[in-house]
């Protein structure tokens, strides 16, 4: 099979239709979130029906615009560790989609959720778009064509270092998981002027993109919860590595981010030893 490189893609194409997937998806989450008044399901039950209803808006838009590309999302990859996802070298581009990241929040009614999709082309991350319905934010964004907050150029932030730095974090689910976090919150609290745990860590990376947040990280996550925000934070000329430095992988389960000018300050905080 020939390996598929992203100039036999349109790019711009690829991305519109990103973002009409998006709003699609996010239609019917809005459309699930007004059932949840009646409560004749379990929150649990709704949300399954909701993420599921959006998802299949999403599959089903983009793979009749693009029948020969495939499709990673949370359904495709029940049950496999984050390796197992990993699109085979010479794969057709793989549209990675997290139909709603901010599940909690979602069933909450707390508004910070959001759609996010990706597209991954000959081991590249090459597309990213975020939608957050509630505040009808589309973040937008293609290799070498700069990142966008509804249209409009984003960049990073210019904070310099992490003593001024707004920091965010994603918690996992898993308790065992989580202490490990809990114990980088404590060191990067020492150190920053505040942080932030939003529920969303597709929102936290388009906020990183936007300016709003200057770095983030986290060490759970799988590739349809980071591959679209790496795209926006690159292309708003922002860094994204692994959570020890190296290149970025989205089929790692770390990560850190920043408007660069404080990655290795961050890095370095998140990886000195811990006291005993």
């Amino acid at each position: 099979m020939h390996h598929m490189n992203t100039d036999a893609i349109n790019l711009a194409e690829c991305l519109a239709a990103a973002e009409e997937a998006a709003r699609r998806g996010a239609v019917k989450l809005e459309e699930w979130r007004k059932k949840f008044q009646v409560r004749e399901k379990s929150r649990a039950d709704l949300v399954t029906d909701a993420d599921g209803a959006s998802q299949q808006a999403i599959k089903d838009y983009l793979l009749g615009r693009f029948p020969d590309h495939f499709f990673l999302g949370e359904e495709e990859a029940v049950g496999k560790k984050i390796e197992e996802t990993r699109p085979p070298a010479g794969a057709p581009p793989v549209w990675v989609v997290d139909p709603l990241d901010g599940t909690t929040n979602y069933v909450h009614d707390v508004p910070a959720y959001c759609v996010s999709i990706g597209l991954y082309v000959g081991g590249k991350s090459v597309v990213g778009v975020i939608y957050d319905p509630r505040l009808n934010e589309m973040f937008s964004a293609a290799s070498g064509h700069g990142a966008t907050l509804n249209g409009e150029p984003i960049k990073v932030s210019t904070v310099p270092g992490v003593r001024d730095a707004l920091i965010s974090t994603g918690f996992p689910a898993n308790y065992a998981a989580q202490l490990r976090n809990l114990e980088a919150w404590r060191k990067v609290s020492y150190h920053s002027q505040a942080l932030r745990r939003t529920g969303s860590t597709a929102l936290n990376l388009a906020y990183v993109a936007a300016g709003r947040f200057d770095g983030y990280w986290c060490y759970d996550n799988y590739a349809w919860d980071v591959l679209a925000g790496a795209v926006l934070v690159a292309e708003a000329g922002g860094t994204i590595t692994a959570g020890d430095g190296t290149p970025f992988d989205p089929f790692r389960m770390d990560l850190c981010a920043s408007n660069g000018l404080i990655q290795s300050e961050l890095l370095g905080v998140l990886n000195e030893p811990s006291q005993g």
